[in-house]
């Protein structure tokens, strides 16, 4: 992996950028100036003259560097302000190679888009003064629970391999509609593919790649009809794998706006959270040998108790 000649700054990295080979522009900020005609032209020259924009291996890059001078340029973003997200993220462990927190509904894993101060990546970082912090793996913004970042460099691939190898237990919590003809529990199958230009991930005829396991926990009756407190384990990573698999079986997720029906796009309702938590994740440390597990401090807010004399 390419490293970074500019450090992280205020929780963001710096954006690398390919250059071509040839072209009409003489210097690699002419091409970053045609490149972005929507950028203010005189924020990108400024950051030539201060020196802000690297090449491979800490290169300054100035305003006459020859285009074929480099392949990569690195330089800061001019981010627009965010209003903050009204939701919280909690610690719910820290040690010199791990950090595991509660993602809230709404905040995203990392930035991207609109959101980038505003991801839960940005602000652990700024947070605990740890600029090197990455993921190990992804929550969708909607869904909230466990989630874990690597806080060592030198260890994160241990991490990283435990996801690839599928030795992480993934449980979840699910409030949806309950079918009364569904014998549960059961495990879908399915293939699944999500195209980068769609929204939406879709169930195709072929090979499954992406399985679940899905359990009622208990039950209630709700003017809207019968809603249930689901168990659900993955052994897939699919993107809305559990919301696709769960709409298939004609039980979408409460507040999904996206399945079994897409919703016109609207702003978030924060009193509305997509009824999905990943619960918890369980598996062997890799550094340390012993088993583990961490739970959520979080539930569901459209949960029920199960009632006792049922």
């Amino acid at each position: 992996m390419m490293e970074s000649p500019l450090p992280v700054r205020n929780g963001v990295n710096a954006t690398r950028l390919r250059l071509p080979e040839e072209g009409p522009w003489g210097t690699a900020m002419e091409y970053l100036l045609q490149r972005f005609p929507h950028v203010d032209p005189q924020g990108i020259v400024e950051r030539f003259e201060r020196g802000e924009v690297r090449g491979l291996g800490g290169a300054v890059i100035t305003p006459q560097t020859p285009l074929q001078e480099h392949t990569f340029l690195w330089y800061y973003r001019e981010l627009p302000q965010e209003e903050r997200l009204p939701v919280e993220l909690s610690v719910l462990h820290q040690d010199e190679h791990l950090v595991v927190v509660d993602k809230p509904h709404f905040l995203p894993t990392t930035p991207g888009g609109k959101y980038v101060a505003e991801s839960a990546l940005v602000r652990l970082r700024v947070l605990l003064g740890l600029p090197d912090l990455v993921p190990i793996h992804r929550l969708d913004r909607m869904t909230a629970g466990v989630l874990l970042f690597a806080a060592n460099p030198e260890t994160r691939g241990n991490y990283q391999m435990l996801f690839e190898r599928r030795e992480v237990r993934k449980r979840y919590q699910a409030v949806a509609p309950v079918r009364s003809d569904l014998a549960l529990p059961l495990t879908i199958r399915s293939k699944m593919w999500k195209s980068r230009s769609y929204l939406l991930s879709q169930e195709l005829p072929g090979q499954p790649n992406a399985e679940t396991r899905i359990s009622l926990r208990h039950s209630w009756s709700s003017p809207e009809g019968t809603r249930g407190l689901y168990d659900l384990e993955p052994h897939s990573g699919k993107t809305h794998q559990l919301r696709v698999h769960l709409a298939s079986l004609g039980l979408g997720i409460l507040n999904d706006p996206f399945y079994p029906i897409l919703h016109e796009e609207a702003p978030d309702d924060y009193s509305k959270p997509l009824q999905l938590l990943a619960y918890s994740l369980e598996f062997t440390d890799p550094i340390s040998g012993r088993p583990v597990e961490y739970q959520s401090e979080l539930s569901l807010a459209e949960a029920r108790p199960a009632d006792p004399y049922a």
